[in-house]
């Protein structure tokens, strides 16, 4: 019987978190004060952060420590499994050797809790009441909401309107684990008003979630606010991805040429992707590693690196990122979570200096790879998902049309059991095709009046 799985025992969960800014050759450029246009302090975000996730964001230090009280919560479902896919393999008639890091067996279904889990848990140490944050097609909201539920305190959720009336069952899962969720932009926060005056029948982005969620955290001193990506300490979190996913290649006797996620905001992809990255740097190995973002919202494959805001209504720092303008809003596509303006500053960092890849794809083309992959590997992914999925087929399909094999991994980063709604639309002939033209992304640049980066 062939291994199609490896897995890891429970005293094999990491118990440091990687921070691979020890090891990047050129350190990301420092967040400005919009105002001043001055590098800004850890004190900056203290209005919004717990002083302990302020201090891993700007952290040196290359391992940071996970509580005991974390890792126990993450043997909940960690380790998670490593898959050889072999029915995909089969499928695609390719010499590559294809293997998945499964994420969704955590209690909310992604692998979003590996971060919201110790964010809460700072919290709450600082005696935080309430947390706010948005959400997107709603696996950080109910990862969040998880969380929360489990240290005591209470939890609201800004979550994008078209996924919050297209994925109802998200909803209802974070009210079940006691959250408070709203449709974003909403008319509680002065944000959302603005966005609604402009636009009473905008769709919503993560862009504007954030806006409102930040907002409602800086005007109450019990509430803080948690990001479910882009931020270093986000992506600190989910290098217990990657770092389960080194151990079990090893297991197999294997080693990835290519690491593949999704990129939304960075987390995903930084979470399986930096630890084979820190084989790069310390050791000379050459894997590639590259990130998957939708044609509809491609900021590592045709926006801009320069300083932008984090959020629509501009109340974050600036931050060194690849972005398509805070003004941007993208199309409704069913991938939620990967709706969003920027990327992290530590992934366009990687990005500028050439030592990753980004890949986009089209809506139909996401949907026909998760659906082949589905009934060549029994799950059927989330929508996000489906991107990484399309990067890996492509991969594969060209090691056959060249005639080599491989080694190729990606991220599995949940389940589309919530999702049914986005197949239903595939199957009924509804996806559609929303690559954006270059004068649609010009003329969102041209919005930006904030700096250059030389």
């Amino acid at each position: 019987m062939r291994n199609r799985k490896i897995l890891l025992s429970e005293n094999e969960i990491p118990d440091k978190w990687y921070n691979i800014m020890a090891d990047m050759p050129n350190k990301p450029l420092p967040p400005l004060n919009p105002g001043t246009m001055e590098p800004i302090g850890p004190e900056a975000l203290a209005p919004l952060f717990p002083m302990a996730l302020i201090e891993q964001e700007v952290s040196p230090e290359k391992w940071i420590e996970i509580p005991d009280e974390v890792r126990d919560i993450y043997t909940l479902w960690r380790p998670t499994p490593l898959y050889r896919a072999y029915g995909l393999e089969k499928v695609l008639d390719t010499p590559a050797k294809i293997y998945y890091k499964y994420e969704g067996g955590s209690p909310s279904g992604s692998h979003k809790p590996n971060t919201a889990v110790p964010q809460a848990y700072y919290s709450a140490k600082e005696g935080v009441k309430k947390i706010t944050t948005e959400t997107g097609a709603g696996q950080w909201g109910s990862a969040l909401s998880f969380a929360c539920n489990h240290f005591g305190m209470e939890c609201d959720v800004y979550m994008v309107k078209v996924s919050y009336d297209s994925k109802p069952y998200r909803k209802i899962m974070m009210n079940t684990w006691g959250a408070n969720v709203y449709a974003s932009p909403t008319d509680r926060t002065e944000a959302g008003r603005k966005i609604l005056a402009e636009h009473p029948d905008s769709p919503g982005s993560l862009g504007i979630a954030i806006s409102e969620a930040i907002e409602m955290a800086a005007g109450d001193p019990e509430t803080k606010y948690a990001l479910g990506s882009v931020l270093n300490h986000v992506k600190l979190h989910q290098t217990i991805i990657g770092q389960e996913a080194v151990v079990q290649m090893e297991k197999a006797g294997d080693m990835p040429d290519i690491v593949i996620a999704p990129f939304g905001g960075g987390s995903n992809f930084a979470g399986l992707s930096f630890p084979f990255l820190q084989k790069n740097f310390t050791e000379g190995t050459k894997i590639r590693c590259i990130a998957s973002e939708p044609a509809s919202c491609p900021k590592l494959t045709r926006g801009v690196f320069r300083y932008d805001f984090g959020d629509t209504i501009g109340m974050t720092p600036l931050l060194p990122m690849y972005t398509l303008g805070h003004n941007f809003v993208p199309a409704p596509i069913h991938a939620g979570g990967l709706r969003y303006h920027g990327a992290g500053v530590i992934v366009s960092q990687l990005l500028k200096d050439g030592l990753i890849e980004a890949a986009s794809h089209n809506n139909p083309e996401v949907f026909e790879a998760g659906i082949t992959f589905a009934r060549a590997e029994g799950i059927i992914p989330a929508p996000e998902a489906t991107h990484g999925i399309a990067t890996a087929v492509a991969e594969a399909k060209k090691c056959k049309e060249e005639g080599v094999s491989k080694t190729i991994l990606f991220n599995l980063c949940g389940h589309g059991n919530f999702d049914m709604k986005a197949y239903q639309d595939y199957f009924e002939g509804k996806i559609e095709d929303h690559e954006l033209t270059t004068d649609e992304i010009n003329a969102s640049l041209a919005e930006l009046t904030t700096p250059e980066i030389d």
